[in-house]
């Protein structure tokens, strides 16, 4: 079997809200004008990500239904340096997203902190501390 993982798709419920959310983190959503429940760009590496409704994709797999619980999906978003991660988290949770983790030193070695995207979906905030 010869596959490349290149593309993440993350579903969604509000489309408006989750460009929303991951454009205020530096990426550049296009939402397509022929299906306006598909958002998607190029990441760094020759990754791909898309943003789907739930209305989009829940018919592509028999008996989908939205998950519930916990984040079951976590994306990291490397700052340049820890006081990035806190000025991120700050800014984002003063926006109104909701906070998992406040900022905190790591046991491996970086600044960490978790916010929650509209979906509930873990975004991982990080840079590395530096060398003691």
């Amino acid at each position: 079997m010869d596959l490349t993982m290149n593309t993440i798709d993350i579903v969604v419920s509000d489309m408006d809200a989750a460009v929303a959310f991951y454009r205020r983190l530096g990426l550049e959503l296009t939402v397509d004008a022929s299906y306006p429940d598909h958002a998607d760009c190029d990441l760094p590496g020759g990754l791909h990500l898309m943003l789907d409704t739930e209305k989009f994709r829940g018919p592509t797999v028999d008996g989908w239904t939205p998950p519930s619980g916990g984040p079951r999906t976590f994306l990291a978003f490397q700052a340049a340096s820890p006081a990035d991660v806190d000025a991120a988290y700050a800014e984002l949770t003063a926006a109104g997203y909701t906070g998992a983790k406040e900022p905190w030193d790591a046991f491996w070695g970086m600044r960490y902190a978790t916010v929650l995207d509209p979906d509930g979906n873990g975004v991982d905030l990080y840079a590395p501390l530096p060398a003691a």
